[in-house]
């Protein structure tokens, strides 16, 4: 017994220092490729070419513990990246907030963008845009894509809801760029031939063509979040005699709110980062409607569209206040989507009885 109990321990002894040796392989190839890299050295493939080899030798011999090194570097590398896009966007917003405080999401007076030397002088603008167009989009994907999901989680029947469904999932996956062409030659001909508005393109087609593309966020969280209700929950109102609707209404729905505003503020956060279709559809004129939330008028940009629109032709300070409206999307969504997370956090302890 005593040397079975040996030979075990022995086995497992060699195991770990096998597992050991093939993470310290991974992680030394990781980082002298990373650090040859960021030298521009042309022998950065060297080391990753071991990293390779050590994937593949350790695949044979020792995959779990293979497996578990390639996970954490994914990890690793998931957060590094991430780490580094925040902080180059900060870095390279620098300049223009150094040149114009808190004036570059504050001023209001003329001129906006541009002026003499180039020099940048509100976000504001923009920003006011950004919030138009988001108020439009959630407008129509909040009512429309809880409904929706209510109508698939609990009244659908079963061969509905699994075409509707996939469906409503597909439509994620339709490019942005065709909802921003359909808006330009169907939505914008519209209202500019209909409404006589002073441009082709205004703030209330595009929150409305955004609004749309939320949709199928908006239905597939909150369908989701609906469909995690206890089912005991559901039986037990229909015991004490109520109806489906009521059912619905009263109880599956309110145990699920927190889930559906997840879903919901996912949606705003797609509609407030959307690109290329308020791209293609707003006029791209800046400058503060009168009165300021006439989402009809004649100027037309978000935070996203100047970004895109200007930033192949700018540069100096010019490309570092479109780096400050990259860091003041990037901030405004990562709120939402933290106070999505959150949301969703609470509903799961509540419905789990963890309160």
């Amino acid at each position: 017994m005593a040397a079975a109990t040996d030979r075990a321990l022995s086995y497992h002894s060699r195991a770990e220092d096998g597992a050991a040796a093939v993470h310290a392989s991974m992680a030394l190839s990781v980082l002298a490729t990373v650090l040859l890299f960021m030298a521009g050295s042309r022998w950065t493939v060297v080391p990753f070419l071991a990293f390779v080899a050590t994937v593949a030798v350790g695949w044979i011999r020792r995959q779990a513990a293979t497996a578990r090194a390639l996970t954490f570097l994914a990890t690793v590398a998931t957060v590094a990246v991430l780490g580094l896009i925040v902080a180059f966007l900060l870095a390279r917003s620098v300049p223009a907030v150094r040149a114009m405080g808190l004036d570059l999401v504050t001023r209001t007076e003329a001129p906006l963008w541009g002026g003499e030397g180039g020099r940048i002088w509100s976000l504001a603008p923009m920003i006011v845009g950004t919030a138009v167009t988001t108020v439009i989009a959630t407008l129509i994907a909040a009512p429309l894509g809880v409904a929706g999901a209510v109508f698939v989680s609990e009244m659908a029947p079963g061969r509905v809801r699994e075409v509707v469904k996939p469906g409503i999932e597909l439509l994620a996956g339709i490019p942005s760029i065709t909802y921003g062409f359909v808006g330009l030659t169907v939505l914008n001909q519209y209202f500019y031939e209909e409404f006589r508005t002073p441009t082709i393109g205004n703030h209330f087609a595009a929150g409305l063509m955004i609004g749309v593309m939320a949709l199928p966020t908006v239905v597939t969280v909150a369908e989701d979040a609906l469909s995690a209700v206890p089912d005991s929950m559901k039986r037990g109102s229909l015991a004490v005699g109520t109806t489906e609707w009521q059912t619905t209404r009263s109880v599956t729905v309110p145990a699920a709110l927190s889930g559906v505003s997840a879903g919901v503020l996912l949606g705003v956060g797609r509609a407030m980062g959307e690109t290329m279709a308020a791209t293609v559809m707003l006029s791209h004129t800046k400058g503060f409607p009168t009165p300021v939330f006439d989402a009809f008028s004649n100027f037309g940009e978000t935070l996203t569209t100047v970004i895109a629109f200007e930033g192949g032709n700018a540069s100096g300070l010019h490309m570092s206040a479109l780096f400050a409206a990259g860091v003041v999307l990037f901030v405004t969504v990562m709120a939402l989507s933290v106070a999505s997370q959150w949301i969703e956090w609470r509903m799961r302890r509540t419905l789990g009885g963890d309160r």
